[in-house]
């Protein structure tokens, strides 16, 4: 007997009953196109579903049937997160709708998928993260966004996308960070693919713009390679930073990942045990302004007290590293560590005649060496 095809291209049986080809795949399509097309604001109806099957997938389903799949689904999803067998999911079903993932709604007249252990505001949280990190080319926040947003509708992911997208950001145009970040990981690993691991040191070229061409960065050190003994990985002000002790300096460094090239290993075991111990990665990155490193002075600054909020979002609360202390009606100050370098009394000078550095002494003759330079340029 000759097929018949339909106008969808797919083969086409009979209604009525007998077995239909295909029937065990339904209930898995059923709850994947529910996934997709559903939530608390968009259902689909039964029919939608039948139609969606027979023509996107060539596959016969009577209305009575989706009824079913979903039941079968409900329970299937119930025994699979709650670690229970088939006689309890149904027991608790049976007591409790809110146990349901796919629900009926009686006003809509149609199923969607309700969401247990998200919301909607959770993945676009996610989601605006992805699209804020600097270190993701625009390409890979893209794809990872578009990940992310597989856990909710579609027309909640295209909500979302639309108002992650309102704000411009400054991207990398390195595409292997995210290879870097795996490989720089499995150097720190103590256990690599099921087997012990001794943590290992990396090498990699490190790239810088060049004002010939600014749109293209170029290897520092004419190419050289950098090799290091990772340690940590940090992100900062939307950056990937790598905390790693280096091999040429002899002492803790931190690279931008994203500007890090070829990343592999060497196969030589990590050094610099004792120089990482001595930091306190809790305050590192508050006294490392900008992650450039100097030394390490403890400074007073003054500041008027409009700027309460700005400083403490920079130094933080933590008493005891950070003390902060009335000077007057109108001023405070703050005492803590910092590394003392150019971009430190750049954050400094940034605040006019609101903020004064008045101590150590050492630093606020430094400083002034500092205004000398650049007025000196003027």
């Amino acid at each position: 007997m000759a097929k018949k095809i339909n106008e969808h291209g797919f083969e086409e049986f009979e209604k009525g009953h007998g077995k239909k080809p295909n029937q065990k795949l339904k209930p898995y399509l059923v709850l994947q196109y529910l996934l997709r097309q559903s939530d608390e604001n968009h259902v689909v109806s039964a029919e939608n579903i039948v139609g969606y099957l027979e023509e996107s997938c060539g596959i016969y389903a009577e209305r009575r049937s989706i009824y079913r799949d979903i039941e079968e689904i409900n329970k299937a999803m119930l025994i699979v997160e709650e670690e229970i067998d088939v006689h309890e999911a149904e027991e608790r079903i049976a007591e409790d709708e809110s146990e349901k993932l796919v629900v009926y709604d009686k006003s809509k007249k149609g199923f969607y998928v309700r969401q247990r252990h998200y919301q909607p505001q959770d993945i676009r949280l996610l989601a605006e993260c992805v699209y804020s990190a600097k270190f993701l080319s625009a390409g890979q926040a893209e794809r990872l966004a578009n990940v992310v947003c597989e856990f909710v509708s579609e027309a909640q992911a295209k909500t979302i996308r639309h108002d992650a997208f309102l704000t411009d950001r400054v991207k990398t145009d390195n595409k292997g960070v995210l290879n870097s970040i795996s490989t720089i990981n499995d150097a720190m690993s103590k256990e690599l693919d099921g087997q012990k691991h001794e943590p290992e040191k990396i090498s990699f070229q490190y790239l810088k713009y060049s004002i010939n061409d600014v749109g293209q960065q170029v290897e520092r050190r004419k190419g050289m390679k950098y090799t290091v003994s990772p340690y940590k990985l940090l992100i900062n002000d939307g950056n990937y930073y790598l905390l790693a002790f280096d091999d040429y300096a002899q002492d803790m460094r931190t690279y931008r990942v994203d500007r890090m090239k070829n990343v592999s290993f060497t196969g030589k075991p990590r050094e610099g045990a004792e120089a990482f111990a001595a930091i306190d990665l809790k305050t590192y990155t508050k006294r490392v302004f900008s992650m450039f490193g100097g030394k390490q002075e403890r400074i007073t600054i003054r500041f008027i007290n409009p700027l309460l909020d700005a400083v403490v979002d920079r130094f933080g609360n933590d008493k005891s590293s950070v003390q902060y202390a009335k000077v007057d009606d109108t001023h405070f100050s703050v005492t803590t560590q910092v590394e003392i370098s150019d971009q430190f009394f750049g954050w400094v000078l940034g605040f006019g005649k609101k903020a004064k550095l008045i101590g150590s002494d050492r630093a606020v003759e430094q400083f002034r060496a500092y205004l000398d330079k650049v007025r000196e340029m003027y």
